[in-house]
């Protein structure tokens, strides 16, 4: 086999330095964050993440924003310390398509300060060590509790309980996430007291049904 050409030889070498200036500046995750005029060691934001109404984004400490992530902040969103969005994970604040559907060619010349027919607005509220997968939609008005899992591809609407385990499309309950975190302290009991710090004491029964996670503001579906 003949070696390759030095024209071959000179793209490859501009490929691996064009991936590594693109990584350097595009996926490269820092630590350190400010919000709510509070200086955050631990929180990190992947550049390649777009926030719409940064103003708007309340973030505690230990949160982590992977790739590619698309935050609309303008109602509000909360992260609580330790969350964890792993990438093209999509949360918003409202919903403009019912009311562009319902005014037509009006929706533009709408009087300032009048509310639209069929806007859907709401803040969103992650708590404490969730989890959420990756391409999951989190819908306008929705509230998670500490410890929720996520996975992968959701549509979220609703308020969900502590622990949950949610999946679908809607998505709804399918376990209780301290199912598997009780084999991961089996074998490390020596973090059961910083387990509890943030997870709290586990009830002797918790059953949701499924009507529970639907939002008393309703979004689109």
């Amino acid at each position: 086999m003949s070696p390759p050409s030095l024209s071959l030889r000179l793209r490859a070498w501009l490929n691996r330095r064009r991936r590594a200036l693109v990584q350097a500046l595009l996926h490269r995750i820092v630590f350190g964050e400010a919000s709510g005029g509070r200086w955050l060691a631990s929180t990190r934001i992947a550049p390649s993440t777009c926030i719409v109404g940064e103003d708007a984004l309340r973030l505690a400490d230990q949160v982590y924003v992977g790739p590619f992530c698309f935050l609309e902040a303008s109602g509000g969103i909360t992260l609580g310390e330790g969350v964890q969005l792993t990438s093209h994970v999509c949360i918003v604040t409202h919903a403009s398509h019912r009311s562009q559907r319902l005014l037509g060619a009006a929706y533009g010349q709408w009087p300032a300060g009048r509310p639209r027919p069929g806007w859907i607005a709401g803040a969103v509220e992650i708590g404490p060590y969730a989890f959420i997968g990756p391409h999951t939609v989190i819908e306008a008005g929705s509230r998670l509790g500490r410890g929720c899992i996520v996975r992968a591809g959701s549509v979220v609407r609703g308020v969900f309980p502590d622990h949950a385990v949610i999946a679908g499309n809607p998505a709804v309950v399918v376990g209780d996430a301290r199912d598997g975190d009780a084999k991961g302290l089996a074998a490390h009991p020596e973090l059961r007291e910083g387990y509890a710090a943030w997870a709290g004491e586990r009830p002797a029964a918790q059953v949701v049904a499924p009507d529970d996670a639907l939002p008393s503001t309703g979004g689109p579906r």
